[in-house]
């Protein structure tokens, strides 16, 4: 009898701490209101003219916790034989790890010398990266550039796993710029309301900064990060249809408009399976279904070695070439009246779960 009553009163307990730690993660969760203004830090004076060479580069940058040795708690996979693999940390392996991956990055723009940078899942102050503030870095590495920074995760403490909890998050975009920027406004994008994926769905966001152009019209720089454990796509769907309206409603006052950034969606049928090794194609993976979904005068930029450098690695191991799944999921979408090419830049997953994509591009 005592043994029975002493594990009703242990399962009592633990049913009581789960409730009160939901508790606490609900009261602390809140979403930011959409089309918050933006700060410009360091606005630059030029401004942009027609037929006349740019580049922009979009990268994801892990937090600075995607070096070969990482994995990552939430991915999960299947390896072809049918063995279930998941990742086990919450956080960088080490301070010393995340200063290393963020100062490859930046020697990463250094090489490239793109006119925008455009960063997803760069953090400020979070448990999971040692607290290394690394907007300030990549802002005092590029003193020649303005910069707007929007947040899309800010967490209360995230317990898990419990081996390496995730922590506290804060962590966003953070879009560079050679060139003047007239306003930046962060615009909310719609996301789960489960009970349990809003606390990990990220507050999901875009940046959108608009440029004056020397004809009067505006070049709008996007910088996206869409949905990523978004195993049916519903949230994804969602937020492609509100962007594909905005990109309507841009086009159709005569701007200029590039979307760059992590879709969170494989750039065509093929690249679903085309560079798939020794795992299954995981769960997560969807196509961005790119004519029927986006206006007719708008399109994704396919980088021209698409068939020889991936951008996305699966982090539910650390890194092998030869077994990781990966895929293309970073890019552009670009208006008609932008000429432009891409290429991915082979970093080998070095510094993040993705390479980098640059775009070389004229307004007509």
């Amino acid at each position: 009898m005592k043994f029975w009553k002493t594990a009703a009163y242990g399962l009592l307990g633990s049913i009581s701490a789960v409730a009160a730690y939901y508790a606490y993660l609900s009261k602390q969760y809140y979403r930011i209101p959409d089309h918050e203004r933006l700060q410009i830090g360091n606005n630059q004076a030029q401004e942009l003219k027609i037929e006349t060479p740019y580049s922009a580069m979009t990268y994801n940058v892990g937090f600075g916790a995607y070096n070969h040795d990482f994995d990552f708690f939430m991915d999960t996979g299947t390896m072809l034989n049918g063995k279930k693999v998941r990742g086990h940390r919450g956080t960088a392996i080490s301070k010393k790890a995340v200063l290393a991956s963020t100062n490859g990055v930046i020697k990463t723009l250094k090489n490239e010398q793109p006119d925008f940078a455009l960063l997803q899942e760069i953090d400020t102050d979070s448990t999971r990266s040692f607290h290394v503030n690394q907007v300030k870095l990549l802002e005092a590495a590029n003193p020649q550039t303005g910069h707007a920074y929007a947040s899309d995760f800010h967490t209360a403490y995230l317990a898990v796993p419990v081996t390496n909890p995730h922590g506290i998050a804060n962590s966003g975009l953070l879009t560079l710029s050679k060139y003047k920027v007239n306003r930046a406004e962060r615009r909310q994008y719609p996301v789960s309301q489960g009970l349990i994926e809003k606390f990990v769905d990220l507050d999901r966001c875009f940046e959108l900064l608009r440029l004056p152009v020397e004809n009067g019209k505006e070049l709008i720089l996007i910088n996206s990060h869409m949905s990523a454990y978004d195993k049916n796509g519903n949230s994804r769907a969602k937020q492609i249809k509100m962007l594909a309206k905005l990109l309507k409603d841009e086009t159709a006052a005569g701007n200029y408009v590039i979307v760059g950034g992590d879709f969170n969606q494989a750039f065509g049928h093929d690249m679903i399976s085309y560079y798939q090794h020794q795992e299954q194609i995981p769960a997560w993976v969807s196509v961005l279904n790119e004519p029927a979904v986006l206006p007719n005068n708008c399109q994704v930029v396919l980088a021209k070695n698409r068939l020889q450098v991936p951008t996305c690695r699966g982090a539910e191991l650390p890194y092998d070439p030869e077994v990781n799944y990966m895929t293309i999921c970073d890019g552009f979408i670009i208006s008609d009246n932008v000429e432009a090419e891409a290429e991915n830049i082979d970093t080998d997953f070095a510094y993040a779960d993705h390479n980098p994509v640059k775009l070389t591009f004229k307004l007509k």
